[in-house]
């Protein structure tokens, strides 16, 4: 359309571009309280006008066009040179956007300049001279809020008012702003001592490292203590709406196959993927949104840098790691903030050995069973979230020897060190933010999960239920698996749990008492000490755990991750290596394992 207009955010790396665009558009592009978080353009609709549309550039802090960000944004401006250009910096370190502010006044004719935090660092300590900053800088300068939906009303009264002017000047030139002139004349900032404090201990070399292994149990133990009470009552909730299925299913008079396939097949399968799934994501992605948005995350980064330097990988790895504790197609998903193609391909198919949260119900019961079972109940809960962080330590271990190995000879890669922002500590809104991590993070990955629970109820459902002479084919095959599962210290029972639990990690156990039991459905227990009971009936030993536990934390990804992993790499290659990296790996240590206990 002829009248349509264009309205480009540009800016460094974590200034608050995707939040003011979310405003703006009423879209809900994920942000964050660290760099790298937008790495494509994404265009929308202005929400005032759909004659103007809005592009997110990714955050760079350069147009020299030395990587691919600084490329997509450069390239986007020179083809859009008649488009309103708002460059959104933060109040916090203005002059670290300044090369980026001249860079594109060489390329656009009409730029706003927008300080975006400006009353939030004005209560930290940083003062701003707007009116000095108008004049040094030459371009109409702008304030906004855009952590509350009601501070962006300037830029939107910007991109009301803006009339297209056409300036074709392609051509970078270096920045001619004197940085130190403009910081005397511009900025006084008081708030550096309280920042400094705190990353002395973050990221000092001597309580960096061991705060994050505390925070990590912490965190874990939240989430275990948290979820436990709540999927309780979704599960006498959907058990009781199961009866009212039935109910209604044989009130329609149809055959009993088809009522047991409905209700006891796929409406089970479906309830209990939720039941357990949804209380730990609902604890975990809002604690880690929080951390998020305080600033912490990139501060792990920063500790992990030499670690993952030695695996020939990016730092960034360390933040998609943090994501697959929630769930691993998150994990992949994240992992476009890595630029090299090659270490984003590293990550990508390492992420599965970090367990997510489906992961951990099964850990913590087989934990508390065999290993903490002497304790008292608070001090059992602790003592297994302290061993679970052990578990998961020796897992990210076997994920960065991994990561060498491949960075070294099938993604073989020059060492690239990455350069990352520290943000500025925050305090987060709460509420919002744990509204937003729940909608944008734990219900998006629960639909994408019942979506594959739906087809493996029906299948579980047959394999229990069809029978082959006098036995069922769910027999024939625990049967068939038995002697293999034997050579890695398990059973026929466990192996077909990892089978049929594919779709999703949450009903490995379910299946393992199911085959165990000789049920028709999914089975559940009513109390731990049953569920050890059931297992130690059924010739588990230590030994069992122990090997449990390293296939529990290394087999290949579910099939929602396996999807992920395909759409963000285009290849199914990468999903096969994927998918059996992690269970060669976990077999082997269990093969191990059975050898010398």
């Amino acid at each position: 359309m002829k009248n349509e207009k264009l309205v480009i955010l540009v800016g460094n790396p974590n200034v608050g571009k995707s939040t003011v665009f979310n405003h703006i558009t009423g879209k809900n592009q994920h942000t964050g309280n660290w760099s790298g978080k937008t790495v494509e353009s994404v265009i929308e609709d202005y929400h005032k006008d759909k004659n103007i549309k809005i592009a997110d550039l990714p955050g760079v802090y350069s147009l020299s066009a030395a990587g691919a960000e600084e490329r997509c944004s450069r390239d986007f401006l020179i083809k859009h040179t008649d488009a309103l250009v708002i460059v959104i910096v933060d109040a916090n370190c203005i002059c670290k956007s300044l090369t980026l502010i001249e860079e594109t006044k060489c390329i656009a004719g009409n730029v706003t300049v927008c300080v975006n935090q400006y009353k939030s660092a004005k209560k930290s300590g940083v003062e701003i001279n707007i009116e000095k900053m108008k004049n040094i800088l030459n371009l109409p300068v702008i304030t906004a809020e855009a952590a509350d939906k009601n501070g962006v009303e300037q830029i939107e009264r910007a991109i009301d008012c803006s009339t297209d002017s056409l300036v074709n000047l392609p051509v970078i030139q270096k920045s001619c702003i004197n940085k130190e002139y403009f910081i005397k004349n511009v900025i006084t900032d008081k708030s550096k001592t309280t920042q400094n404090r705190l990353d002395r201990v973050f990221t000092s070399p001597i309580t960096g490292i061991p705060i994050m292994i505390l925070l990590l149990a912490f965190v874990l133990y939240i989430t275990i203590i948290g979820a436990n009470y709540p999927s309780e009552w979704l599960s006498d909730v959907f058990s009781c709406g199961g009866k009212y299925l039935s109910k209604f299913l044989n009130y329609l008079s149809l055959p009993e196959w088809l009522c047991s396939f409905l209700s006891d097949g796929i409406y089970r399968t479906v309830t209990w993927v939720v039941a357990v799934m949804l209380p730990p994501m609902a604890i975990f992605f809002p604690i880690f949104a929080l951390l998020e948005n305080f600033g912490y995350l990139p501060r792990v980064a920063f500790n992990l840098d030499n670690i993952f330097r030695k695996a020939n990988c990016s730092g960034k790895q360390s933040l998609t790691m943090c994501q697959g504790f929630g769930c691993n197609a998150c994990g992949v998903t994240g992992c476009r903030i890595i630029g090299n193609e090659k270490q984003r391909l590293n990550a990508i198919i390492t992420n599965s050995f970090v367990p997510c949260n489906g992961r951990f119900p099964t850990l913590i019961a087989v934990i508390t069973i065999f290993m903490t079972s002497v304790f008292h109940s608070y001090l059992r809960s602790l003592c297994s979230a302290l061993i679970l962080t052990g578990f998961i330590i020796l897992s990210i271990i076997i994920s960065m020897l991994w990561s060498r190995v491949l960075s070294k000879t099938l993604l073989k890669n020059e060492e690239k060190h990455f350069v990352m922002e520290m943000p500025k500590y925050k305090k987060p809104k709460i509420l919002s933010t744990i509204y937003e991590s729940i909608k944008n993070r734990a219900v998006f990955v629960l639909l994408r999960a019942l979506v594959v629970a739906l087809p493996a109820g029906a299948i579980i459902w047959i394999c229990a239920n069809v029978n082959i002479g006098n036995n069922t084919i769910l027999s024939y095959i625990v049967d068939t698996l038995d002697p293999i599962g034997k050579i890695f210290g398990l059973d026929g029972e466990i192996l077909i749990g990892f089978i049929l639990g594919f779709p999703a990690n949450e009903i490995v156990i379910p299946i393992i008492l199911m085959a165990y039991s000789g049920s028709a459905v999914l089975v559940d227990y009513n109390s731990i000490e049953e569920l050890g009971n059931l297992l130690i009936s059924n010739g588990w030993t230590f030994k069992t755990a122990v090997c449990m536990i390293i296939l529990v934390l290394m087999h290949y990804p579910c099939s929602t991750t396996c999807l992920t992993i395909h759409k963000e790499t285009k290849s199914w290659k990468w999903v096969l290596l994927s998918f059996a990296l992690p269970t060669v790996t976990g077999l082997f240590i269990c093969f191990f394992v059975n050898l010398i206990m």
